[in-house]
């Protein structure tokens, strides 16, 4: 056993790399180590064909309130200014068009009171008429050589970041925390954590080689943050529900991303198409989500662990049961189903897909393999109600646990920084307030924070 650490990450996904840089680079916590499972970063679900590689910023997500939409928004700022500044800028951080689009008469109607709310506070933000739909992404505008029958409307921008490469990101998290002075860096892979528990007031983390002893620990671990909690006795008010998404490659049919409106009784992200970071030539829709009992997708050995953090009992039984009373949810399960059977699947993927590119044919689609990943949604047993977005259990003794579905990825330095200053705090540690101000928060293409509610801009806790 080596020295005791000062802060011990557990999960080298983009959120633990995240704060494994911050802590780094803006703290005076001294010896900070991170363990990884796998042999490299981001393996899981921060992997580049995991997640939609989306930069959300809270403009063309429909379902986020004005309040979600801003803390989202200077999230996605942050990750905005660290990765312009990289010299790898080209693998980590794309530009593209995007809109969230609008067909028939109400959906186009909620679109220009959205415009109305959210121009404020987005001045590149336009309202798109079948116009300028038409000049941006002609396929979704015509059909068939003429503009497509029905209204449509969409709100959207064409000179922003909107694409990551959360998987290069996280990579460049871990090299540049390696390359901090006066600290000592550790990053063990091939690290599985077995278990955690606490002697003489220290973390002890034992993995299959060797254990270590850390003054705090953050695990950033998707689904198996929980399961990890389990062990110290916090978070058994919650279960997991692993929802996966699976995605369709179509050829290049639009030039950047095009989202559709959410259907506010469902609490999973409607259909979207986008251009892949790392597949040219394409562009990629979906994801389709599916509950499937793991907590790593084609990973069949976590069925156990989703049976030790499911905890099956009445409490979960009631909250299952509420989703299925509603019947678009039921619906939609039942569709999402489907697009998982290979004979089914393209035929009813379609019609939805066309909603998006009225011109797509039944031949253009093709199942991605081996594409997507499972967001760990939370049950809240004590409520009795299915949590939306990142949760996290800080359990006050120098001891977070984070889980993050999306936008967990866009989240990822915004939730290191709150990680980082609740750890400084705990350990009497000191964070350079005017560096990171000024390396992620300020500079040639940050943007003011006035108009941001105050407890954003301190960094308030992102559960």
């Amino acid at each position: 056993m080596s020295q005791v650490l000062d802060l011990l990450v557990v999960g080298g996904g983009v959120t633990g790399s995240a704060l494994l840089y911050l802590t780094s680079r803006y703290t005076d916590i001294r010896h900070i180590a991170m363990l990884e499972k796998y042999a490299a970063p981001a393996r899981v679900n921060s992997l580049h064909s995991n997640n939609s590689q989306t930069l959300h910023c809270g403009d063309i997500e429909t379902n986020y309130s004005l309040e979600k939409a801003l803390k989202v928004q200077r999230a996605a700022r942050m990750v905005e200014n660290y990765a312009t500044v990289q010299p790898d800028i080209d693998h980590l951080i794309f530009k593209y068009p995007k809109m969230v689009l609008g067909v028939g008469a109400r959906e186009c109607e909620q679109l220009r009171k959205r415009f109305e709310m959210l121009a404020p506070h987005y001045p590149r933000l336009r309202l798109l008429e079948p116009a300028d739909i038409a000049r941006i992404e002609p396929a979704v505008a015509y059909s068939k050589g003429t503009m497509r029958a029905g209204e449509i409307v969409a709100i959207g921008s064409e000179d922003e970041y909107t694409a990551v490469n959360f998987e290069a990101l996280a990579r460049s998290f871990v090299r540049q925390a390696q390359r901090t002075r006066d600290k000592d860096i550790e990053v063990h892979y091939n690290s599985r954590v077995s278990h955690i528990n606490v002697r003489d007031g220290l973390f002890v983390v034992e993995t299959a080689e060797r254990t270590f002893e850390a003054r705090a620990i953050v695990v950033c671990a998707g689904g198996h943050s929980l399961k990890l909690a389990h062990d110290l006795g916090y978070g058994h008010h919650f279960s997991v529900l692993p929802v996966a998404g699976s995605y369709y490659f179509t050829p290049q049919v639009l030039k950047g991303k095009v989202y559709t409106v959410q259907n506010d009784k469902l609490p999973f992200a409607a259909i979207h198409g986008d251009p892949d970071v790392m597949v040219p030539g394409k562009t990629r829709w979906g994801p389709t989500a599916l509950v499937l009992p793991v907590l790593e997708r084609y990973n069949w050995e976590t069925v156990k662990d989703f049976m030790r953090v499911f905890r099956f009992d009445r409490k979960v039984w009631d909250v299952l049961y509420d989703l299925l009373k509603v019947s678009d949810i039921r619906n939609y399960m039942l569709k999402n189903f489907l697009f998982e059977i290979p004979i089914l699947r393209r035929g009813l993927f379609l019609k939805d897909a066309r909603k998006i590119v009225p011109d797509l044919r039944y031949g253009d689609l093709k199942f991605a393999h081996h594409v997507g990943g499972i967001r760990p949604q939370l049950i809240d047993k004590d409520h009795r109600k299915l949590m939306m977005g990142e949760a996290k259990i800080d359990t006050g003794i120098g001891a977070i646990f984070n889980m993050t579905p999306s936008p967990g990825a866009t989240c990822c330095l915004e939730n290191a920084e709150v990680d980082m200053r609740a750890v400084a705090g705990f350990l009497g540690a000191a964070v350079d307030e005017d560096r990171f101000a000024q390396d992620l928060l300020i500079g040639d293409q940050r943007h003011a924070t006035e108009d941001l509610p105050s407890h954003i801009i301190s960094g308030a806790d992102a559960a």
